[in-house]
């Protein structure tokens, strides 16, 4: 029954999102298409020789974070999902800082504290082969990756509407 309910949630969601699918966006499309189609983005980065990137972010109850990626001419040149597993391997410890990692998957789902660690930990959600998961980015006061980490995203099943 609670994999019913979430699943009518999943629906809903897209349905209030205006139905606008990240991976429905043709290649060429102009910026303004783009925008009108998928609203306002999380954030905008600009990218080498001109071209500029909307995040567009579905944290914190969403497990996506897509890349739109325009070039010079303000034409969409690639989308892609990347709140993955293989994106946070990738991230560099003692390299990568608070505004890299900002910049990659947009904010985090939930920012937290732990005594055994001087610095934030940035949780985000994600799926990994359908499973629910956490990547949880420790960033020391200096704003620098010092670790990530990863969890199974354990939900609460006991629901009395069961």
């Amino acid at each position: 029954m609670q994999w019913a309910r979430r699943a009518v949630w999943g629906v809903a969601g897209l349905w209030l999102s205006g139905c606008a699918i990240a991976e429905w966006q043709k290649i060429g499309t102009p910026r303004a298409e783009v925008l009108k189609d998928m609203g306002r983005p999380t954030l905008t980065v600009p990218l080498p020789a001109g071209g500029e990137r909307l995040l567009y972010s579905r944290q914190p109850a969403g497990q996506q974070v897509y890349h739109f990626d325009f070039d010079a001419q303000q034409r969409l040149a690639r989308v892609q999902q990347v709140l993955t597993m293989q994106q946070f391997f990738a991230l560099r410890n003692d390299v990568d800082t608070r505004a890299s990692v900002l910049q990659q998957f947009g904010p985090p789902a939930l920012v937290e504290g732990v005594a055994s660690f001087k610095g934030d930990i940035w949780t985000y959600r994600l799926l990994d082969n359908g499973a629910s998961r956490q990547a949880h980015v420790h960033i020391d006061p200096a704003g620098v990756v010092r670790r990530v980490m990863f969890t199974d995203e354990v939900f609460n099943d006991s629901d009395p509407l069961d």
